[in-house]
């Protein structure tokens, strides 16, 4: 097994709260506040609620799920679903294109929950099993068409689980490398045909965060080099472990994560962005609009159904977000819902937009996601905007005021106004929790009546 591997694992055994700066616990709790906000507002999502219910007959007990009532259910399960739930809504958190913290964070709570440790402990795991994910990430190269869920990030969960088990470092290596046989490999064809199937492989990631450190214990064994051979051969087309340890211990990952507030697909941020540039310059009506034209790189190019079929798919459709932030003038979870499909102004609009690859703009991939976006009036009038990254990254404000309005409006979906006061406070003091069952209990307190 290679040494990088050993060494992350013994690094995540040895490392507790107080070890870990005051900025990287801020920005966990952060983290949490984000994620928690989109596993409440995807919960309620009419395929969750299906699969809710069609589970909860042979539910278990000792971990809660985020639904209707907050019923309880085994750890593996809960942790699925609520993973799942998060990914619902396309408005998770990454770094470095995965999202981490849907997968890892929801094993994290169920397990925390079924074995009653502290807050501290559940944070800890959550930020360490986050820390060796987005390590792994930075040797990992993955197939053209691979979807990260259900990779690298399942493997930072099964890393965090088994630090929530106190394994030392051994114990850590072993979890990771059961866990490396249960990584996905889901296409982002999924995307574009709307199938809401690849919100599985994150819930898959937080199952195998409750079950790979189960199976170390109970005495399964691994094949040494399972990590590298998964990544390098079977999942990826390469991994090279040198990128793995330097800064490990002071460049923390979790400080480079980004927040999302388009509730629609990374890719297509960039040409929004300049979009929403050339739409300040006119300040047009939607009747106003001629075309839209946008170039840009390659991947972010085939988001270009103008017809999307489902809420999902239209997650994925630049020409659909296009036409809302025309109508609407946002792109938010208010903003992109399910009426906006239904809406006829948005689809006469959706295909005035035109996209082309750019192959100039193919160079700069991947330290930059270039877009240049042209907006044509009727009246002959035009206006041109481009950027070489999306502003979220290219900027980085404090995100912190953003992600607390996030929290307030995708929370409101399931609790009171009250409540989403209460859970937030709850939140920023993570780590005074004796379990998360202080949160579950909030949660059940303050749902809203009518669900």
């Amino acid at each position: 097994m290679g040494q990088e591997i050993e060494t992350l694992a013994q690094f995540a055994a040895t490392t507790g709260w107080d070890d870990i700066p005051a900025p990287v616990q801020r920005r966990a709790k952060l983290i949490l506040l984000d994620t928690i906000a989109v596993m409440l507002a995807g919960a309620v999502r009419p395929e969750m609620r299906g699969l809710q219910a069609g589970l909860a007959p042979t539910a278990g007990q000792g971990a809660t799920v985020f639904a209707t009532g907050f019923p309880a259910a085994d750890p593996r399960s809960a942790a699925m679903l609520n993973a799942m739930a998060g990914r619902a809504v396309e408005m998770t958190e990454g770094v470095y294109g995965l999202q981490s913290a849907v997968h890892v964070l929801p094993a994290m709570l169920a397990l925390g929950e079924q074995r009653g440790a502290s807050g501290k402990q559940v944070l800890e795991a959550f930020v360490l099993g986050y820390e060796l994910a987005a390590r792994l990430s930075l040797g990992f190269t993955p197939h053209r068409l691979a979807h990260p869920n259900g990779q690298i990030s399942l493997l930072g969960a099964a890393a965090g689980g088994a630090r929530l088990h106190g394994m030392d470092g051994a114990g850590i290596s072993l979890s990771m490398r059961i866990a490396s046989l249960m990584m996905m490999l889901p296409s982002y064809n999924n995307t574009v045909t709307g199938a809401t199937t690849l919100n599985l492989p994150a819930g898959m990631g937080a199952y195998a965060g409750v079950l790979a450190p189960e199976m170390a214990r109970a005495g399964f064994f691994a094949q040494p080099n399972s990590v590298e051979e998964q990544l390098g051969v079977m999942i990826g087309t390469g991994f090279d472990p040198a990128p793995l340890l330097p800064g490990l211990g002071q460049d923390w990952q979790m400080l480079k994560n980004y927040f999302r507030f388009y509730a629609c697909c990374n890719p297509i941020h960039p040409m929004l962005d300049a979009l929403a540039d050339a739409l300040a310059e006119l300040r047009p009506r939607p009747g106003d609009i001629a075309r839209i034209d946008a170039a840009t790189y390659a991947f972010g190019s085939v988001m270009r159904n103008p017809d999307p079929p489902n809420y999902f798919a239209s997650k994925y459709s630049f020409p659909h977000a296009a036409a809302v932030l025309v109508t609407r003038g946002g792109l938010g979870f208010s903003d992109i819902d399910d009426s906006a499909l239904t809406d006829p102004v948005i689809a006469a609009l959706r295909p005035l937009v035109h996209m082309s690859e750019d192959p100039a703009m193919n160079a700069k991939v991947p330290d930059f996601k270039p877009a240049r976006v042209t907006v044509t009036l009727r009246d002959g009038r035009t206006a041109t905007a481009a950027n070489e990254n999306s502003k979220r990254d290219t900027l980085r404000p404090d995100p912190e005021p953003q992600v607390r309005e996030k929290f307030a409006e995708l929370a409101a979906t399931m609790l009171t106004g009250e409540g989403i006061r209460v859970v937030e406070t709850a939140v920023d003091q993570a780590e005074d929790w004796a379990s998360p069952a202080d949160l579950m209990a909030l949660l059940r307190q303050h749902q809203r009546a009518a669900m």
